[in-house]
């Protein structure tokens, strides 16, 4: 698939291809949800807790006595029908890993990456650098790059250049900085437009061929 390479200014310079066995992969919805699935499931903490009957203080004295009141039979005040009582039922600490093939991720990866440049998403640049790290001038950068939709940056590698390029995307809402080893399923299907520099095309081959 030959694509256009662009500069800073949104303007074409040359062209690239890019690699079929990543971007002209077979499209598999079902493969992508399980990953997506699986990336969610495993950022869960699981400390969710509350606390039984038996865990909250209190309650050690029987109410009342058992007959002779005309009040139904109560044993303990930390019953989960009494206001202050424990909880039935409750979420108690648990693990949510979900685990899955690397090769079945790399495969949904690639599946991704097909789709979003069979829909046209992929912004190919021939380099990022800012002179500055400014949070204005990667705006009317991506303003060019990615129009008005939301944009995933791909950075090759960590370096000055690169770290100016962090540092002036961290504070757009519709923008993201992701190296290009971390590539992941979520983001992927997260923003509108994925910006990817030349340099990065070979190390996301290596990584995903």
């Amino acid at each position: 698939m030959e694509v256009n390479v662009l500069n800073m200014n949104g303007r074409k310079v040359s062209t690239v291809n890019l690699p079929v066995e990543i971007f002209e992969a077979s499209i598999n919805v079902d493969l992508m949800h399980q990953a997506y699935v699986r990336q969610m499931a495993n950022a869960r903490l699981g400390t969710h807790k509350t606390k039984t009957r038996g865990e909250v203080s209190g309650g050690g004295k029987k109410p009342w006595r058992q007959k002779g009141t005309g009040r139904a039979r109560q044993g303990s005040s930390r019953s989960p029908v009494w206001v202050g009582g424990g909880k039935a039922h409750t979420p108690r600490p648990r693990n949510y890993e979900v685990k899955m093939p690397r090769k079945m991720r790399l495969a949904a990866l690639r599946s991704a990456l097909s789709a979003k440049a069979a829909d046209n998403e992929i912004v190919v640049v021939d380099e990022l650098t800012l002179k500055e790290p400014k949070t204005k001038l990667m705006a009317k950068a991506l303003g060019k790059l990615a129009g008005a939709g939301s944009a995933l940056i791909v950075i090759p590698e960590k370096n000055e250049a690169t770290e100016m390029i962090v540092l002036s995307a961290r504070n757009l809402p519709n923008a993201k900085t992701l190296l290009v080893n971390y590539l992941n399923i979520r983001d992927l299907m997260s923003y509108d437009k994925l910006i990817l520099p030349v340099q990065a095309l070979d190390v996301l081959a290596e990584h995903l061929g």
